[in-house]
C-alpha cells in the first residue's frame, strides 16, 4: 500500500471517529447518559442542533438506556391534525428560553409549542379509530378490523399487524384473509388493560351489520363477541354510528338511538338493567375522554364531568384563568399521564377583512383533585397558543403515550 492511500484510509478513519459523537469533547457513553435524562419535551428543539444529534435521539442506543438503565418513562402527547390533503402529527415540546423582559403586566409565555413530527401518511385515521397502548398508537381500519400501530418510542413509523380473528359465535380461528374484505360504515375503539375493543357496524349485507370485536395487543389475535338483544326491540343492538368507553371496568358502547349498554370484560357478558342513560348526553361530538375511571367531555363551551355515584353530569370546578372556548370550534381532550389537557381553535381574523385565513391551537394542562366532598377540582397549570394552522385544518385527536 503507497503512502498515499495510506493517509486516505487514516483520513477516512478520523472522520468516523468524529461522526460518533454529536460533542467530540464529551466520550459517547458520557453524552448518551445525559441526553436520556433529558425529558421528551425538548427532543424536537435538541434535533436542530445538528444531524448528529437528530441521528442519537433517534438511536436505538438511546431507547435502551432511557428504558432498561435509567428505567425512565414519560407521557409524550401526540396530537393529530386533518389537512388538505391528508394528515400532520405534532408533539408537544418545549420552546428555547424566552428573552427576559422587566414588563409585568403582559401574560408570560408558557415555553410549549407544538411541533411537527415526519410521520408518513398511512391509513385514514378518525377521532373513534385511534387508541393508545404504552408506547403505541393504534389505528384500527377497514377493511375486516385491521390494524396499523404508530411506534412513538422509536421509530415514528407505522407498521401493519397481520393477526388473527376467533369468531365464539362459530368457533372458527382464520386468518385475516385480504382476498375478503368487509369495509366499515363506523366503528368506535376504547382500550381496557392491553386489550382494544371495537364496536362498530360492517357494510356488508350479507353479515350481521353491527359487530363488537376484542383485539388483544399482546398476541395478535381478535375475538369476536356476540351482539345482545333489546328486550324492548327483541332486535340486536344496532352499533351503527355508537360511541364507547371504559368506566368501572367495563366497555360503555352509546348506540346511536337505543341508549348504552356496557360489556363486562370480566364476566364476559352484557349488562342491560341499571345502566346510565345519561352517560350518552355529552358523547355525541367527540369531545370527551377517560382519566381514572371519570369521563370528562364539553357542555356550554366548558369542561364537565360524569359523577357515577349521582349518575349526573357536573361543571368542573377551579379552573381559574381558563377562557371559555369559542362558539362552533373544536375541542379536544385527553389523558396526559393522569391530566387533563384540553385543545381548542380559535379563528385568526385579519383587521382589513371579514375572512379566516388560519386558525390558532391553544393548549391547556390542568391538574385534577378529587376532594372529601366527591367533587373533582382542576388547577390550570399553563395554556398558550401553540401552533397557528390554516383555515382547512381541522382537529381529528389528542393522545398520550407513555415512552
Amino acid at each position: 500500500m503507497s503512502s498515499l492511500e495510506k493517509k486516505r484510509k487514516r483520513k477516512i478513519t478520523t472522520t468516523k471517529k468524529k461522526k460518533l459523537s454529536p460533542n467530540p469533547s464529551l466520550p459517547d457513553d458520557l453524552l448518551l447518559d445525559i441526553v436520556a435524562r433529558v425529558p421528551r419535551l425538548y427532543y424536537p428543539t435538541l434535533s436542530l442542533v445538528s444531524k448528529s444529534f437528530r441521528s442519537l435521539l433517534a438511536s436505538p442506543e438511546l431507547y435502551k438506556a432511557r428504558s432498561s438503565f435509567l428505567g425512565h418513562t414519560e407521557s409524550c402527547l401526540y396530537v393529530c391534525l386533518r389537512c388538505c390533503p391528508g394528515y400532520r402529527w405534532f408533539t408537544l415540546c418545549r420552546k428555547p428560553d424566552q428573552t427576559l423582559s422587566n414588563d409585568t403586566t403582559k401574560k408570560k409565555p408558557s415555553g410549549y409549542v407544538l411541533a411537527p413530527v415526519p410521520i408518513p401518511s398511512f391509513h385514514k385515521p378518525r377521532f373513534s379509530s385511534l387508541v393508545v397502548v404504552g408506547s403505541d398508537i393504534y389505528n384500527i381500519h377497514g377493511p375486516s378490523s385491521n390494524v396499523s400501530i404508530l411506534d412513538c418510542r422509536r421509530s415514528h413509523t407505522w407498521r401493519e399487524v397481520q393477526s388473527l380473528i376467533l369468531d365464539c359465535r362459530r368457533s372458527r380461528r382464520w386468518p385475516k384473509a385480504p382476498s375478503l374484505p368487509v369495509e366499515h360504515l363506523s366503528l368506535s375503539a376504547s382500550v381496557l388493560g392491553q386489550k382494544i375493543y371495537v364496536a362498530g357496524c360492517y357494510n356488508d349485507i350479507h353479515l350481521d351489520s353491527s359487530f363488537f370485536e376484542v383485539f388483544d395487543t399482546k398476541t395478535k389475535v381478535w375475538v369476536s363477541e356476540p351482539i345482545p338483544y333489546n328486550p324492548y326491540s327483541e332486535r340486536k343492538y344496532n352499533f351503527l354510528h355508537s360511541k364507547s368507553i371504559c368506566i368501572d371496568g367495563k366497555i360503555h358502547v352509546v348506540t346511536d338511538s337505543e341508549g348504552v349498554v356496557a360489556y363486562n370484560s370480566k364476566e364476559g357478558r352484557w349488562d342491560l338493567d341499571g345502566l346510565r342513560l345519561d352517560l350518552d348526553q355529552h358523547m355525541r361530538s367527540d369531545s370527551y375522554c377517560e382519566i381514572e375511571n371519570v369521563l370528562y367531555s364539553v357542555y356550554n363551551r366548558m369542561v364537565i364531568w360524569y359523577d357515577t355515584e349521582a349518575s349526573r353530569w357536573r361543571y368542573l370546578e377551579g379552573l381559574v384563568g381558563l377562557p371559555t372556548f369559542p362558539l362552533g370550534g373544536s375541542v379536544r381532550l385527553g389523558d396526559y399521564g393522569g391530566k387533563l389537557v384540553v385543545l381548542w381553535e380559535e379563528d385568526l381574523l385579519y383587521c382589513l377583512s371579514s375572512f379566516v385565513h388560519k386558525k390558532k391551537i391553544w393548549c391547556a394542562e390542568i391538574s385534577l383533585e378529587r376532594r372529601e366532598s366527591y367533587e373533582i377540582f382542576g388547577k390550570v397549570e399553563w395554556f398558550d397558543h401553540v401552533l397557528t394552522i390554516p383555515k382547512e385544518y381541522d382537529l381529528v385527536k389528542v393522545l398520550a403515550a407513555t415512552v
